[in-house]
């Protein structure tokens, strides 16, 4: 699964990088080195064109966990923060949104957990927390979907009427990362970004792909990034091997 990530780029660095036309931020997010489920997040999207404006592409922020449109309890986007690659065009959550309201999370990398041999002394496995990131440094655009849920007890003219959540989508894990945990977020390359933000643009699982091997590296880091209250540039610094718990 995909379910802490960093993402430190300024809303003008993803404006650029993504070629957005306008971005619809009300306050923009300080940068996260632990971005949880139920965080607001930024997302590129592209609306279908209207009356009064032509399709256009956006950065907006939602909050990570979709809440499928038909939902009567928005709690349950917490547990809808990954859709797998295997389901998703069928899963009734996720398979509206994966026909025309896809979308580009972006991320500095993520954060996976490696089970090791050790056990604490209440007999719990230990966990190695692992950062995962493009050895270029370059931004992942991590493949998502969005939903916008309507509130049936606020009115039309609220702004909170109206929710905008998201998920990640996740496939098997390459080899070499598998062996730290056997999911991983999907990727598009840029050259398939425009086809898959395109909301008539049919959907199709071509255009995601894992990420090519040898493009990630992962790097044990400190056990601080496992309680989300911590966040800051610490938390994606390499651990030294000889600190590390493998």
């Amino acid at each position: 699964m995909c379910g802490r990530y960093a993402s430190s780029r300024d809303v003008d660095d993803l404006v650029d990088e993504f070629d957005v036309a306008e971005a619809h931020i009300a306050e923009r997010l300080p940068a996260s080195y632990n971005v949880a489920p139920t965080d607001e997040v930024y997302a590129v999207l592209e609306r279908p064109p209207r009356a009064d404006r032509p399709q256009q592409r956006q950065l907006r922020t939602l909050r990570w966990g979709l809440v499928p449109s038909w939902a009567k309890d928005p709690s349950i986007g917490s547990r809808m923060i990954n859709a797998r690659m295997e389901t998703v065009a069928e899963k009734p959550a996720f398979r509206k949104a994966f026909a025309s309201r896809r979308c580009l999370v972006p991320a500095d990398g993520y954060f996976e957990w490696y089970v090791t041999e050790q056990t604490t002394k209440a007999g719990k496995p230990v966990k190695q927390p692992f950062f995962i990131r493009p050895k270029d440094n370059g931004i992942l655009a991590m493949a998502g979907l969005y939903e916008i849920w309507r509130d049936q007890s606020r009115p039309d003219d609220d702004p909170g009427a109206w929710r905008w959540t998201c998920t990640i989508i996740t496939t098997t894990a390459e080899d070499e990362l598998g062996r730290i945990h056997d999911r991983m977020p999907l990727m598009v390359g840029a050259d398939r970004w425009d086809a898959w933000l395109d909301p008539l643009h049919p959907a199709a699982l071509e255009l995601l792909e894992p990420a090519l091997p040898g493009r990630l590296q992962a790097y044990p880091v400190g056990p601080m990034v496992s309680n989300v209250r911590n966040n800051g540039p610490e938390l994606i610094e390499p651990l030294p091997l000889e600190e590390s718990l493998l």
